[in-house]
């Protein structure tokens, strides 16, 4: 058993032990590459089919690729998809493309607010009818008592702090000294009544086993994070007013592949073009702790 292969029984266990574990769970779907490989995981994980329904919080700024990216595996898959967004926010015109908030106010109600209210269904949430190709109002309210997240632990100070299995309260906030030991791949699983569990299946895997992984399971991409021929493409996905593209000219998996094996990006944190990271200074941790992905 190699590495890969390692990682993909670990994340494959903690899918079923969620599954097993937690009643009415969802999995959150960005379309970026970790939380697409986590739903590829899924597939094997339930021998095709994907048992839990999929939530996209889409801010209306996603570039559309994705989103049709999104619909397009959303379809070919057969996939519960669902998405959620700050409706309210939108109508307003209260962004950071409007000149009305900061990056990280305008992803504190575009993405905090939308994906807690989306999950505790406080707001409305759109269902993808497979029958008529559409999405519709969802009638079912219900919270979703659990999340799985594509986080990676080396993607980002803050999500470095988590736990496969991460608890938070029922308002989906994060206490960070309030987190469970793992040892021994050792999961706790049996939470209190009205407890919050996120789920992260990708917690110890790299930047470079996502894509190698991706390389040896040939999973479909969208096609943002190969160059197009202006010599550059995109390492992390946001946003289209907040996200830059990296210098490069690796247009295939494998030429990513063999980029990140160079040592490139090396000193070149993952989240660099992502501009709310960069307005950080300990904010986006506060906004994790609030319920951000």
């Amino acid at each position: 058993m190699d590495h890969l292969d390692k990682l993909e029984s670990r994340s494959i266990h903690i899918l079923r032990e969620a599954y097993s574990e937690f009643n009415n769970i969802c999995m959150l779907w960005s379309v970026g590459k970790d939380s697409t490989v986590m739903l590829w995981l899924a597939r094997k994980a339930f021998f095709g089919h994907v048992p839990i329904p999929l939530v996209h919080i889409d801010t209306s700024y996603m570039i559309p690729e994705m989103i049709e990216h999104r619909d397009k595996l959303a379809k070919k898959w057969n996939l519960d998809m669902i998405y959620g967004q700050d409706e309210e926010t939108l109508a307003a015109g209260e962004t950071f493309p409007e000149g009305k908030l900061s990056h990280l106010e305008c992803c504190g109600r575009l993405k905090t607010d939308a994906l807690k209210n989306t999950l505790n269904g406080n707001w409305r949430r759109y269902r993808y009818n497979h029958n008529k190709d559409e999405y519709e109002l969802d009638s079912n309210r219900e919270p979703y008592t659990g999340v799985i997240v594509g986080a990676r632990a080396d993607e980002e100070g803050s999500r470095s702090k988590e736990r496969y299995f991460s608890p938070r309260d029922r308002n989906n906030d994060w206490d960070i000294g309030d987190q469970p030991p793992e040892f021994w791949d050792q999961y706790k699983t049996d939470f209190a009544p009205g407890t919050h569990v996120r789920i992260h299946p990708l917690l110890d895997w790299t930047e470079l086993d996502v894509w190698e992984y991706i390389q040896r399971e040939k999973i479909p991409m969208v096609s943002l994070y190969f160059d197009q021929g202006e010599g550059k493409r995109y390492r992390s996905l946001g946003c289209a007013p907040c996200t830059e593209p990296v210098e490069s000219t690796a247009s295939t998996v494998d030429e990513v592949v063999e980029e990140l094996k160079t040592g490139k990006f090396a000193n070149v944190a993952e989240r660099d073009g992502r501009a709310q990271d960069k307005e950080d200074g300990g904010g986006l941790e506060e906004l994790r702790k609030d319920g951000y992905m």
